[in-house]
C-alpha cells in the first residue's frame, strides 16, 4: 500500500532534495542522507506506507529489523565509526523509517543524541556522494 502524499511512497522532489537512493532491500529502500555532518548517515524506509513498527506483523517486523542490522553492519564497515545511533521517528512524517547515524568519537554530538537538522549543514561533492554510496553498497 502506498500513499501518494508521502515523500517515501511518492519518491517526490522533497525526498530527492534530502536523500540519494542507495539500494532496494527486501523490506524497504535505503537512502543516503544528503546532509553529512554524520558521515555515512542513511535512512531505511519501509516498503509500504505504515506509520508504526507495531503496525507490522511479528514476521514483517523481524524482517525489517534484519535489514536494519544489515545496513548497520554495512555502515560500520564503510565508515568505521565509534558508534552507530538508530532513530525511528515519525512525529511529522507518518511513514516507518529508521535513521542509521554513524558517530565519531569527538565528532558532532558524540555522547548525546544525534541532531536531525544540523546547522550549518555539511554537504559533499557529487564525487564524494558517489564514493560513500559505493562503499555502503559494497558492504551490504
Amino acid at each position: 500500500m502506498k500513499d501518494t502524499s508521502c515523500m517515501y511512497c511518492a519518491e517526490n522532489e522533497k525526498l530527492q532534495s534530502l536523500m540519494l537512493p542507495i539500494a532496494d532491500l527486501p523490506t524497504g529502500k535505503l537512502y543516503l542522507f544528503k546532509e553529512q555532518t554524520y558521515f555515512g548517515r542513511v535512512v531505511l524506509a519501509y516498503k509500504d506506507h505504515v506509520n508504526h513498527l507495531t503496525d507490522l506483523t511479528d514476521e514483517e517486523a523481524g524482517a525489517f529489523m534484519k535489514d536494519v542490522l544489515r545496513v548497520g553492519k554495512a555502515v560500520m564497515k564503510a565508515v568505521n565509526p565509534a558508534k552507530v545511533n538508530y532513530g525511528m521517528f515519525s512525529d511529522t512524517l507518518p511513514h516507518l523509517h529508521v535513521h542509521i547515524v554513524p558517530k565519531q568519537e569527538g565528532g558532532h554530538t558524540f555522547g548525546g543524541t544525534f541532531e536531525m537538522n544540523v546547522n550549518p549543514p555539511k554537504y559533499l561533492s557529487d564525487e564524494e556522494y558517489k564514493q560513500i554510496i559505493q562503499k555502503i553498497k559494497d558492504n551490504l
